[in-house]
């Protein structure tokens, strides 16, 4: 019995072997292609794309929202819409100011009676048909901006509100 597992053992070493050595010449051949493959990156333009754009984009402050509130504290408008069908029409909209700048966000609060006035006049002039469509609230979003920051501009010298925000909005 010696004997025959002496050829055996024999026998299967070499396949071991050569089944080991195949293995580890499949690791390096993954390893170097692998490396190669990154290096390959690095050098053809990988590094290069990133350095264009870290300097483009500059880092932004941080988000400062100030919810538009009337002088009682109420957190939205209600208004009576313009309408062709001789039916009332309501809305009740609750809208926030988005800025990056303390010192606007400070001066919307000190405004506050004034925007609430000027925007109470601009959605209580609106057409109820207009509003249902998507484009008469992006239209009616974008003239809130500009009548916020045209006061800004006015008060402080500085816009500095980045959008006026719907935060909430029935019509009926």
């Amino acid at each position: 019995m010696a004997e025959e597992q002496g050829p055996s053992t024999e026998e299967s070493d070499p396949k071991k072997s050569s089944k080991l050595k195949l293995i580890i010449i499949v690791v390096l051949a993954l390893i170097i292609g692998g490396g190669g493959a990154t290096a390959a990156f690095l050098f053809i333009g990988g590094d290069d794309s990133a350095e264009e754009t870290a300097p483009a984009e500059p880092v932004k402050a941080e988000a400062i929202y100030t919810k538009v509130r009337t002088m009682g504290g109420k957190p939205m408008f209600v208004v009576t819409l313009q309408s062709d069908d001789q039916r009332s029409h309501y809305m009740q909209l609750y809208v926030e100011a988005k800025t990056r700048d303390q010192k606007v966000a400070d001066a919307l609060t000190l405004h506050m009676p004034l925007i609430v006035s000027r925007l109470n006049n601009l959605f209580s002039a609106q057409n109820f048909r207009v509003l249902q469509s998507l484009e008469g609230k992006r239209s009616l979003q974008n003239d809130a901006t500009e009548l916020v920051r045209e006061i800004m501009q006015e008060k402080i010298g500085n816009p500095g509100v980045e959008t006026i925000l719907f935060t909430n909005m029935v019509m009926q």
